[in-house]
């Protein structure tokens, strides 16, 4: 794997934009302005993202845009960031997954809106980092320093009762997951010590670059993906470590819940670390990653099915999706993996976008049940016709992005791991039906009450932001290459380190 670097550095840019202005927001007079300058700061980010993408090479199987500084020289431990054809798509589609939480934010954080925005701001920080970090201790730096912001968003901001217990569950949750992977990003580097022979701490490397090349006994490969796997299950989340998301989602910012459901940082993990650095045991253990993606898809579904809630709902219904997710991963097919990708790519678009709706809709009516939602299309058209538009994205209906993406995944699964396939596409049939479900009760029918029948549908803003994220779900749908294209080489390359 080769890697190529840049004149500018456009990956620090990236970084330090939205952590400059976290810190510019407490110079601000008034703090209503803090808004426009998380909005202003992200909407720069997103421009230096798109100069990236212009400036990518897809056909490149390595590495782009690296930058290196020593960090903690005596450990090898340096600042090390760059992309590749997997992670470069996600650094403008979390952006616009920002922007639209920040919009959905607009007029209903009133209390100490600085303190919020600049901890948004610093969430989109260390989540940009994941995507971009090359050394895994600056990787799980990031990692763990996602739990600070969240805490305080969902415990302070949060609209249940129980908000506080729900930042607390979601932060021992996510510090637990952070211990065994810890101790295989360890034994990574105390085994390229043994194998070049050079002892510790001189022969320590924590640069993904070179852990990528350094060959990993058998049995060392086997403890390493249990327990990479283990931690990355705990935030994607796999069934039965996902208790937390539907608390936070139930008592939590609905706007953090679309981070949340967007943004599967667990299932990147396992593409990034655990398959390309323990190949042979992810071959090996093939069998439970597929086991694990159909009892997800199967298990969310079925709880979605009971929700009546539409929050809870969005909740179930990202563990059955993510699901597919494993599945496509476990099939070690071009076909898989990259419909894989890809569905973690419309996770930012499909899931977070309905998830915004389903915040516009709180923000409206004080609630997300069905008890109190009857008749909404009545009085919000648009709102219910984006809602549906984004749930049948969901069900991967054609001519939305979703399609190709669970298409190419379904075709995968039912060549590698047949009954696995079948079983996910029964969980597909019943994701179209808990979704219909919920939209009849909530929107359709006659309406239930004077707040409905007086809500106000979209804003100007919130029209404008989903009319772009409709936009690009119609056009992927429509033009699955403009990600396939992206994707193809580094998929390719992914699938080399599986090749005996």
């Amino acid at each position: 794997m080769q890697a190529t670097g840049s004149s500018f550095p456009f990956l620090t840019a990236v970084l330090l934009l939205p952590l400059a202005a976290s810190v510019f927001i407490w110079l601000v007079r008034d703090s209503r302005q803090a808004r426009w300058v998380a909005l202003g700061a992200t909407l720069a980010d997103l421009l230096l993202t798109l100069m990236m993408l212009w400036r990518f090479d897809p056909s490149n199987q390595g590495f782009q845009f690296i930058e290196h500084m020593t960090w903690i020289p005596t450990l090898h431990i340096s600042y090390l960031i760059g992309v590749d054809g997997i992670s470069i798509l996600f650094l403008p589609l979390t952006q616009l997954l920002f922007i639209g939480v920040i919009v959905a934010s607009w007029s209903n954080v009133r209390a100490m809106p600085q303190l919020y925005f600049s901890l948004l701001l610093l969430l989109q920080v260390v989540t940009l980092g994941i995507f971009c970090a090359l050394d895994t201790m600056l990787f799980f730096l990031f990692w763990e320093m996602t739990l600070l912001p969240l805490y305080f968003l969902i415990s302070l901001w949060g609209i249940g009762p129980n908000r506080r217990y729900a930042a607390l569950n979601y932060t021992l949750f996510m510090l637990a997951g952070g211990v065994p992977l810890l101790f295989g990003l360890l034994l990574l580097a105390f085994n390229h010590a043994a194998v070049t022979g050079t002892g510790i701490p001189e022969g320590l490397a924590f640069s993904y670059l070179q852990l990528f090349k350094t060959a990993v006994p058998e049995g060392a490969q086997t403890l390493i993906f249990l327990l990479l796997l283990a931690g990355f299950a705990v935030k994607t989340p796999l069934i039965p470590l996902h208790t937390w998301l539907p608390v936070v989602a139930q008592e939590g910012p609905v706007a953090i819940l679309a981070l949340l459901t967007g943004l599967k940082l667990g299932a990147y993990g396992l593409l990034r670390f655990v398959v390309p650095l323990a190949p042979q045991a992810a071959l090996k253990f093939h069998w439970l990653l597929a086991g694990l993606g159909v009892v997800g898809i199967l298990y969310g579904a079925v709880l979605a099915v009971r929700q009546t809630n539409l929050r809870r709902m969005l909740a179930f219904s990202s563990i059955s999706h993510v699901g597919l997710v494993i599945l496509g991963i476990a099939s070690f097919s071009i076909q898989g993996i990259q419909g894989a990708l890809f569905q973690l790519l419309n996770f930012t678009l499909i899931a977070g976008g309905i998830c915004l709706l389903a915040g516009f809709l709180h923000h409206r009516i004080g609630s997300t049940d069905v008890l109190h939602l009857g008749g909404a299309a009545k009085s919000m058209p648009l709102l219910a016709g984006f809602f549906l538009l984004f749930g049948l994205a969901g069900m991967g209906v054609p001519g939305t992005s979703g399609f190709p993406a669970e298409f190419l995944i379904l075709v995968s699964a039912i060549t590698t791991h047949t009954g696995a396939g079948l079983a996910a596409l029964f969980g597909l049939v019943l994701g179209a039906g808990y979704f219909l479900r919920i939209y009849r009760q909530a929107f359709l029918g006659p309406v239930n009450g004077d707040v409905v029948a007086d809500a106000l549908d979209l804003g100007r803003r919130e029209l404008i932001l989903v009319c772009i994220y409709s936009g690009l779900i119609l056009l992927l749908g429509f033009y699955p290459a403009g990600v396939l294209d992206f994707t193809k080489a580094a998929s390719e390359a992914w699938m080399a380190r599986l090749t005996p």
